[in-house]
């Protein structure tokens, strides 16, 4: 003999049960998916707030005041970009030095170095490409 009551009306009163434990188990997953996601998020800068760290670290670091981003690229390590600063300015203003610095960050966009890749003046474009117009 039995002792589980098998009657229709006991089997009805399982299944709201068992549905609002699966519920609570999918919500619950959610949860901790979303909470997951939005920890990753926290640690990781929004790309506005990437290239302000990069800008007022470059400054710090060289004592110059970054103008331009003039590239901007996530790599496998981090963040590339490159920034034009002003490094000495002259009368007329088309005389001044500018210079680009290439600046590499870390993911959550620290500098790890950077270097001067070019140096000219302001009133002076690249020179042409070979076969340019």
């Amino acid at each position: 003999m039995s002792n589980t009551n098998s009657t229709p009306q006991s089997q009805g009163s399982q299944k709201p049960q068992n549905s609002q434990n699966s519920r609570k188990a999918h919500n619950s997953t959610e949860e901790t998916q979303n909470s997951t996601e939005s920890k990753a998020d926290a640690r990781r800068p929004a790309l506005m707030e990437v290239l302000r760290q990069a800008r007022g670290q470059l400054a710090e670091l060289t004592g110059l005041v970054p103008e331009t981003v003039t590239s901007f690229e996530q790599t496998e390590d981090g963040w590339s970009l490159e920034v034009e600063v002003l490094e000495l300015e002259r009368v007329p203003d088309t005389m001044s030095l500018m210079a680009g610095y290439q600046v590499d960050l870390d993911p959550e966009g620290q500098v790890t170095g950077y270097r001067r890749v070019r140096r000219y003046e302001r009133g002076r474009s690249d020179a042409r490409r070979p076969g340019g117009r």
